[in-house]
């Protein structure tokens, strides 16, 4: 009779098991240092146009609330 050469594909070695869960380490930093979907360009916010075209004063929320705590 002869064996042969090879150990059973079920034998799980410590070699193994370690070699293994380094090769999935790896794989796993790879995959959190790519991207998923390449981001789309950054558009600058635009300034929303004031309500009075001349850009002079305007009494808003802030302003309202702003003179409501300022009071003495």
């Amino acid at each position: 009779m002869s064996q042969s050469p090879l150990p059973p594909l079920s034998k799980l070695t410590r070699r193994r098991v370690f070699a293994g869960v380094g090769t999935a380490g790896a794989l796993a930093a790879v995959a959190a240092a790519l991207p998923l979907t390449p981001t789309p360009p950054q558009v600058a916010a635009q300034p929303k146009p004031a309500a009075d075209p001349s850009g002079g004063y305007q009494l808003t929320e802030h302003v309202r609330r702003y003179y409501q705590t300022a009071k003495v």
